[in-house]
Parts: C-alpha cells; structure tokens; sequence
C-alpha cells in the first residue's frame, strides 16, 4: 500500500472537518495538510442530511461556545453564500408558546437570547404572531427574523474548493482502519493509503469516539446515535407556513418537539421525531449492525440515559410508528395540518455525546491528546457555527504546531 507524508491530517470530510483544513491552510500555508473521507463525497453524512437551517443563536446558555459561535457563524456563513452565490432563504423562525407555562418559559429563551445578542429579537401578541404566521395558534410567540436557511452540501463543497485552491489534498473514498505511533508520529492506516503525520485532527462525526479509542485516547463520552424523521408537507399544503415555526423546547426533554422547516428548493418538512439508530450511520428503520447498536447496549452511560428518559422515549417510539400521532404533534402549532398534508420525508442521524452518568452533553466537547485532537461532541447548531468551529480547531491546531 502507498504511503503518503502529511503535516497534519484530518479525519472526516463534513463541514467541520473542511472548515478545519480551509482555516489551517490559511492560517499557515505552508503547512501539508491532508483530509480524509470515507465517503465518495464531502458532507455525505451528517453534514448532508441536517435540516438546512441557519440558527440565530437563541437557545443556549450566554458564554458558551455553542452561543458565541452560533451567533457569529450567522454572519458568517450568511456572507459566504452571498460572496459565492449560494443558496439563503431569510425566512425567519417563531417560537411558539401554546399555554402559560411555555408563555413562561418563552419569556426566559427571549432574555437569553438578548443576552447573546441575537439581532431583531421581539416577542410577538397572539394577533403580531398571526400576521407572520397566519395559520400558526398560540399565546405568545418570539420572532427571529435573522433565522434562515441554506444549503449546507453546498456550503462544504466552497469549504472543500478553497482548500484545495490552498493547495490541500482531499481524498475520496479514503477510510481510517487504525493507527499507530512511529518515531513520534502517527501511522494512520486507511482503506487505500497509509498516511504519516505529526498531527491527526479526528472530525469523524459519528465515529468520531471510535476513532480516538482505537488512538489510544479514552474519551469521556461516547456517541449515541439517534435519528431524526421527517414528514414533507405536500406543494399545495406548503402555504400553511410562512417560516420556521418552533415549539418552546422543554428543559427537561432531551430532544425539541416536532417544528415545521422550509428549504431553499421550497420544500417544507415536518418533525423530526427522534428515535434510537441500530446503527450509527442508520438512515431508515431497515439500517442495522448487531456490533454497533451492541455498543450502545452495553455502555452504562446509555442505560442512565434511557432510564432518566425512558416516558419521553416511548412516546418519540409511539409517534415514529402511528402518523396520527405525529399529526397531533403538529395541530398543536397549525391546527390546520392533516394527515394528508404529509408525505414520508427524509431522516439524518444525530452524533450526541453521552457521558457515563448518562448526560447529555451540550456543549461543543473537544478532546486533546498527544498528537491529536478530536471533535467529540459537534450537535445542532454545529451546521451555523461550522465556519467558527473549524477556526477554533485550526488555532489550537497552530498552537499545537508552534509548540511543538
């Protein structure tokens, strides 16, 4: 097998990973860095089956990297699809609150996101939320005008284009099997090449843990992988939404209900539930790998999990199989949805990083090691703050470089 030598390799070649490998290239341009993907295309996972939505940065805790990023991620992938003509719909999300005790919890996401500095944040009377959103019911509603949609297949291929342009090398069909260190260095075997490097930067995404533990590291979470459903809204049924339309999530739920998205091609989908994949790349209920869904089995952090949310798990269970249910889910938001408004959408898969007590981790988690760095933990709005993280990696990436 061919070896190839690299100053710094990076593993998985979604929006994070190319992100990573265009801020690296531009940061130090004499750097050989190299990305690898699997796939036989850049973002042909979770990358390429997210919702498209370009988040303004409401829901998360002031200082967090997930805040701070997301927000400055708007901006910034906002003005790369103007510069490259790409695809943005500014169609603007309502968060809508069906009783008192959402109304409440509303007014708590409105200070949070004011707190963040979300632009053009306002909450909205029964009669302002019907003149954005005339088919949509509820008490209250917060209206941000600054959410919007994209398209984030296309977003990758402009990361992948200007690293390449930077002299970066991308391959293809190219899988990690294993590692090994040689003389202060990394051996990394893959599918068709072997690759040296001194530094491996792992963005694998849904196999990200799995990559780090065949590293040597031991990370302190593990990736459970959840899928995602989506009804679409058949063509003459896409006027009952103007744009996003959002329930109050509710904190002690570890998923947000069912909302109503529209895409750049026009299309509106409806959902996601979420429900346990058998498998980490499970795109249908049919997907499964006895070895991979025995590894979540047997980690105690899912157990905890699954007994802390065991009523909530059912009931996503309960509406992934029975339509009627999921219906109902949505006449909560446009009473005016019937089952024949749907037809069956796609799904992506969800990499979320549980940690042995059975959390949930929020934040963006970021592993270091000797000779490595690994995205653990990468969840929505990992698509907003794509162009961000991968400035992130890329510094400690350069810090790492220097000091070494």
């Amino acid at each position: 097998m061919p070896t190839i030598n690299t100053d710094v390799l990076i593993i998985g070649g979604g929006l994070i990973g190319l992100s990573t490998a265009m801020h690296l290239k531009n940061i130090r341009p004499e750097l050989t860095v190299t990305v690898i993907e699997k796939g036989g295309k850049v973002s042909d996972q979770q990358s390429g089956h997210n919702s498209g939505v370009l988040h303004a940065g409401i829901y998360y805790e002031p200082g967090s990297l997930k805040a701070k990023f997301c927000l400055e991620g708007n901006q910034m992938l906002a003005g790369l699809c103007q510069k490259f003509n790409l695809p943005l719909k500014r169609c603007g999300k309502v968060i809508v609150a069906t009783d008192d005790d959402e109304a409440d919890r509303l007014e708590h996401l409105y200070e949070r996101g004011t707190a963040n500095g979300v632009p053009g944040l306002r909450l909205l009377s029964v009669r302002e939320l019907h003149e954005v959103e005339p088919n949509v019911t509820g008490v209250k509603a917060l209206h941000a005008p600054n959410s919007a949609v994209v398209d984030y297949r296309k977003i990758a291929a402009v990361y992948a284009a200007i690293f390449e342009k930077a002299s970066g090398k991308l391959l293809l069909d190219t899988e990690f099997i294993a590692s090994c260190e040689e003389d202060g260095r990394h051996r990394v075997v893959t599918s068709n090449v072997d690759v040296d490097t001194n530094l491996v930067i792992n963005c694998a995404g849904l196999q990200a843990d799995l990559v780090a533990i065949n590293m040597g590291v031991t990370p302190e979470v593990r990736i459970i992988p959840f899928r995602g459903e989506y009804y679409l809204l058949r063509e003459e049924s896409r006027r009952l939404v103007n744009g996003l339309v959002y329930p109050v999530p509710d904190p002690s739920l570890p998923f947000l209900d069912v909302h109503l998205t529209p895409r750049v091609n026009g299309d509106v989908e409806a959902g996601p539930n979420a429900v346990l994949a058998t498998m980490r790349e499970g795109y249908s209920r049919k997907d499964f790998s006895w070895t991979e869904f025995r590894g979540t089995l047997s980690y105690p952090g899912f157990w905890r999990l699954a007994g802390r949310h065991f009523r909530a798990g059912v009931s996503e269970i309960n509406r992934s199989l029975r339509k009627g249910v999921f219906v109902k889910s949505l006449q909560k938001l446009v009473p005016d949805i019937t089952s024949n408004d749907l037809v069956p959408g796609g799904a992506g898969v969800r990499a979320q990083a549980v940690d042995h007590d059975g959390n949930l981790v929020d934040d963006f988690y970021i592993e270091e090691a000797p000779g490595s760095i690994h995205v653990l933990n990468a969840p929505s709005p990992a698509a907003t703050s794509s162009f961000m993280i991968g400035k992130h990696i890329a510094n400690k990436a350069d810090l790492r470089i220097n000091a070494g």
